[in-house]
């Protein structure tokens, strides 16, 4: 089964950005948030520092959240759940669960 459209997925940003500074303490969680800080140069775009990511590195609309072949993944924890897709197979790709069991694996 083929895609309904196959669109080029193109990736602006390949990396996730991290918080600034949450390499120097573990008590910072890694997290992007955005500093708030009078002085810091971070917030206030100094060059050489950490750039912030901005509402232009998100990725296309139409192509968010696809895998290379083109689908879109849908979770699976059931046999019901097989079934729907069954209704949207152009659009989504099924990606079993790990709580499912190996027995119940073969069975889907």
């Amino acid at each position: 089964v083929k895609p309904l459209n196959k669109t080029k997925i193109i990736k602006k940003r390949k990396h996730h950005p991290l918080r600034f500074q949450s390499d120097r303490f573990k008590r910072m969680n890694k997290g992007w948030r955005k500093p708030n800080g009078v002085d810091c140069r971070v917030r206030r775009k100094f060059s050489g520092s950490v750039k912030m990511p901005t509402i232009g590195s998100g990725s296309n609309k139409k192509t968010r959240h696809l895998i290379p072949s083109g689908f879109k993944k849908l979770l699976v924890r059931n046999e019901k759940e097989m079934e729907l897709l069954l209704m949207n197979n152009r659009n989504y790709a099924a990606e079993i669960s790990q709580r499912v069991s190996a027995v119940k694996r073969q069975a889907q």
